[in-house]
């Protein structure tokens, strides 16, 4: 009977040890519990914020934007008709941003600009040469940005260039003599990106 009461305490030993090992393995079951709900909780919180930044994106994307026409400044001007010593010939947009307000041309912002202008010139007076004229105007004064004389054999301007000009000026384009202009082309655009 000595060797009982050894024994008993090897059972409650062991018992006791037992019951740590249920808590251990408790504590560690409930720990894990917390890092999956963590983990849980991080990855729904990143599913929303990618979701919300894709709806971000999207809504930015579908929202009506300038198109890169409007965003330049710009005018093109188809013409024929008669052109009468001194006197502005009378162009209209056929598109662009750039407004024009009595046949002239007017600039709103300072910069740099390709110019192109293409057209047939036929006299309409016994003379052997017209010349035709791209003219600035800022306030009252005046000044010539280009001109071309065009003989009778041949009438065809052609000119691409490029012209600084400044805020508020006007464009017109002349001839000196009583002429018929024909399949005229001239486009004006803003090539510089000046914030005005």
């Amino acid at each position: 009977m000595e060797g009982e009461p050894d024994a008993e305490p090897g059972a409650a030993e062991q018992m006791h040890s037992q019951r740590e090992a249920e808590e251990d393995g408790w504590m560690l079951w409930q720990a894990g519990q917390v890092r999956n709900t963590l983990h849980l909780v991080s990855a729904v919180a990143q599913w929303i914020l990618l979701l919300a930044c894709l709806i971000y994106l999207g809504i930015d994307f579908l929202q009506p934007s300038m198109t890169q026409r409007d965003k330049v400044l710009w005018t093109h001007i188809r013409y024929s008709g008669n052109s009468t010593r001194g006197v502005p010939m009378n162009l209209t947009a056929e598109g662009g941003s750039l407004q024009i307000s009595n046949g002239s041309i007017l600039i709103p912002c300072d910069g740099l600009y390709l110019v192109s202008l293409k057209s047939l010139i036929y006299l309409l007076e016994e003379e052997d040469w017209v010349k035709l004229t791209l003219q600035g105007t800022h306030m009252t004064s005046s000044s010539t940005l280009w001109d071309q004389f065009v003989h009778s054999n041949d009438s065809r301007v052609n000119l691409t260039t490029v012209l600084y000009l400044f805020r508020e000026n006007s464009i017109t384009l002349w001839t000196d003599s009583n002429a018929s202009v024909s399949d005229l082309s001239f486009s004006l655009v803003l090539v510089t990106d000046n914030n005005c």
